[in-house]
């Protein structure tokens, strides 16, 4: 079974889509959706809970089934995002590295716009190698929020 799932946070709404037994989207919306199906699943309310700890700053990780759809290149580049500890920033280029594969940064950088589970799988966590903030499907200003928020935290 599917569902839809909606989660107020300090950035919007998060649009939580699940099945039976995996996370399988996690995004950012400007507004709910008022027809969506809001199906509750154990899931669901796990990840509400996770997201919930993590926007108090009570949580720095997530442990979470996440089922993805996307190439074996997109999926190999969302595993290196998880191994990102909380609070760093890494460059697209880092990433390429950890795959042995240094010349696929824009590669790169379009698995990580393809990412749909935001935050769970950490790429904000990604900048430019000059340390820019660069490309976010949130919005740049979203991705300086996550960053400062984390950051906030290690240094309590």
């Amino acid at each position: 079974m599917n569902s839809i799932t909606y989660y107020k946070c300090p950035l919007g709404w998060v649009e939580i889509k699940t099945s039976s037994d995996a996370v399988t989207s996690v995004i950012l919306r400007n507004e709910r959706k008022d027809d969506a199906c809001n199906a509750d699943s154990t899931i669901a309310t796990e990840c509400v809970r996770q997201l919930d700890e993590y926007f108090k700053g009570q949580r720095t990780s997530f442990d979470l089934p996440v089922q993805q759809e996307g190439t074996a290149f997109q999926q190999s580049v969302w595993n290196v995002l998880t191994e990102i500890p909380f609070g760093a920033t890494v460059s697209y280029g880092w990433v390429a590295q950890k795959l042995n594969n240094p010349k696929a940064v824009r590669a790169v950088g379009a698995a990580n716009g393809k990412n749909n589970v935001w935050i769970i799988v950490p790429c904000h966590r990604v900048i430019g190698a000059d340390g820019s903030l660069t490309g976010y499907a949130g919005g740049l200003d979203r991705k300086k929020w996550l960053l400062t928020h984390e950051n906030r935290k290690l240094t309590q």
